[in-house]
């Protein structure tokens, strides 16, 4: 589902700030795994999520996403592939907080084109594979640091995407909502979701659910 090859992302090239944030990435993920990349901040793991989902171009080396090379893509083209196959969990969760839950999930199927209709059978169900349902004319404002990852985790499901992506989802959770989260994350697998999780959170270590652990160091994958 997703290849990476000898991917490198330098920040600010040929100048005094120069920095080489990924060196030589190479990572293969099959359909269906869930993949932690573990490291410290700075690791650089969030700019790695950030290139599978085409929010950045890389310097060198590829990226396949679900058999479409992505590194060159134009931005129009990496907006609608981020649209259709890949979900993003921020960590700051991103929700437009004056928004309702239901108006923030029906932001992000706006773009492809479909029919009223079909936005609200799209964002019910998302509602309900999140279990916030019950949330979902309550403006973003009120609601708790929990039920805002739940309206997240429902607006990256919103499309029903191949692909999760997580960066440091539990950085703003307490241990009981981490928990729940973590839970959520196993039925997402359970649905056949590809998802690729940066964490530093010891919390998932303990998970059985995982394929396998990527430890990150210095923007180099540790052998």
């Amino acid at each position: 589902m997703i290849k990476i090859n000898n991917l490198n992302k330098t920040f600010y090239p040929n100048t005094p700030r120069e920095f080489q944030a990924l060196q030589n990435i190479n990572l293969h993920i099959k359909e269906g795994e869930l993949t932690i990349l573990e490291g410290v901040s700075g690791s650089g793991k969030s700019t790695l999520l950030s290139l599978i989902a085409a929010l950045q171009k890389p310097t060198s080396g590829e990226i396949i996403v679900d058999n479409e090379s992505i590194a060159k893509l134009p931005d129009f083209h990496a907006s609608q592939l981020r649209a259709k196959k890949i979900g993003f969990i921020f960590q700051a969760f991103h929700l437009f907080e004056n928004l309702s839950v239901e108006e923030n999930i029906s932001l992000v199927l706006i773009p492809l084109n479909f029919s009223q209709q079909d936005i609200n059978q799209k964002v019910k169900r998302a509602l309900q594979k999140a279990n916030i349902e019950h949330k979902s004319k309550e403006r973003v404002s009120n609601l708790s640091g929990g039920e805002k990852q739940r309206c997240a985790i429902a607006r990256a499901l919103a499309n029903n995407p191949k692909i999760i992506l997580c960066d440091e989802p539990t950085a703003n959770l307490d241990k009981t909502n981490s928990l729940k989260f973590i839970e959520e994350l196993k039925e997402l697998k359970e649905m056949g979701k590809t998802i690729l999780i940066s964490t530093h959170d010891p919390l998932f270590r303990e998970i059985s659910f995982s394929d396998k652990v990527v430890e990150i160091e210095g923007g180099k994958i540790k052998i």
